[in-house]
């Protein structure tokens, strides 16, 4: 298999993760909903959307203060904990109590905690990626369920800004993807390219100065240049690696422009899961369309967001592979929010309604 044909495969498993944390999250709803996960007490308040953005930037501010003072460990401790934490709210709905001690699981909460120890003791990319959809799936379905049409609406199209502006014009977010991708921690979605790819093994630097400066990577920089993007959530949005030098491939493809000479492809966990609060949010809050699809909540105006939440990523993909940095979130947001209100018209409901006005 060529290499070309092999970043296609890899594009193609990338789909197929969206398309695992999106089921995911519709599979979630009405377990989430049966045992009152709801995070808000009014999902239909616009303001819930400003405290969340708000989150969203301190929790940057918090993250890039860490990497100044070299402080990564607290990330790292964190996103483990978080992990654990999803990962225990997902399965406790998932498992069945065989085992229990009072009200909880213990097969859920053993389950939980090999979940972190896998992250701890050996974060390889499947570790990462079965983690990474696994909290990617259930926290889109917290999310989608506490908040209604419309702060569903305005917190995507607020976060699609907020990563262009941080992308294109203070590159901050820049910033933040380089300091966490040798954390091995499940905010990104990793898919190899080759088979041999290891991601414990991955501990290479790179430089995006050529891709900020808008220049090309010099005859000695190309096997090592990357692209990378930055997401609202603070995660890296999407990024290519070279292969090895010592690669049997890597000589010829290093001197390819765009998609050549890439062993991994990474896109950041926030860009899965925050259009898929707009597709959760759509199959839990709007009653028309719906689709009689076993063991998922599903109408036409949520799979309207996932196709063109799909459509935004394949966009994104294309444009990444040519080796240029690109915020995700207006693509990815876009497409879910454009996809979600054809699926409303087609359901018969009005664009006010849709927008939850």
């Amino acid at each position: 298999m060529d290499h070309r044909t092999r970043v296609l495969a890899a594009v193609g498993a990338t789909v197929a993760l969206f398309l695992a944390v999106q089921l995911g999250a519709l599979a979630l709803i009405e377990p989430f909903h049966d045992a009152d996960r709801q995070a808000v007490e009014d999902p239909e308040n616009p303001t819930n959307s400003l405290v969340y953005f708000a989150v969203i930037l301190v929790a940057t501010g918090f993250m890039l203060a860490t990497f100044r003072y070299d402080l990564e460990w607290v990330i790292r401790a964190l996103v483990i904990g978080v992990s654990v934490f999803l990962a225990w709210f997902v399965l406790t709905e998932l498992v069945p109590p065989v085992v229990t001690a009072g009200p909880v699981n213990v097969v859920a909460v053993g389950a939980a905690l090999g979940v972190g120890a896998a992250l701890l003791l050996y974060p390889e990319w499947y570790v990462i990626d079965l983690t990474g959809v696994l909290m990617g799936a259930g926290a889109a379905a917290l999310f989608g369920i506490s908040f209604g049409l419309l702060p569903a609406i305005l917190l995507l199209s607020a976060l699609a800004i907020y990563d262009a502006i941080s992308v294109y014009r203070t590159e901050h977010m820049l910033d933040l993807a380089e300091g966490v991708m040798d954390l091995k921690i499940p905010v990104v979605l990793v898919v190899p390219t080759t088979l041999s790819y290891s991601y414990l093994a991955d501990g290479s630097e790179a430089s995006l100065e050529d891709d900020r400066e808008g220049g090309e990577p010099g005859p000695d920089e190309r096997d090592s240049s990357r692209a990378k993007e930055g997401s609202a959530d603070g995660t890296p949005t999407a990024e290519s690696e070279p292969d090895s030098p010592t690669s049997p491939e890597a000589d010829s493809d290093a001197e390819k422009p765009g998609d050549a000479g890439r062993d991994a492809l990474f896109i950041g966990l926030g860009d899965a899961i925050i259009p898929t609060i707009l597709v959760a949010s759509a199959a839990y809050f709007l009653e028309a369309g719906a689709l009689d699809v076993p063991g998922i909540a599903l109408n036409v105006p949520a799979l309207g967001a996932i196709l063109g939440t799909l459509a935004g990523l394949l966009v994104l993909m294309g444009m990444v592979l040519k080796g240029r940095p690109h915020a995700g979130l207006p693509l990815l947001n876009g497409g879910a929010i454009g996809g979600y209100l054809l699926g409303a018209l087609a359901s018969g409901v009005s664009i006010a309604t849709a927008l939850g006005l």
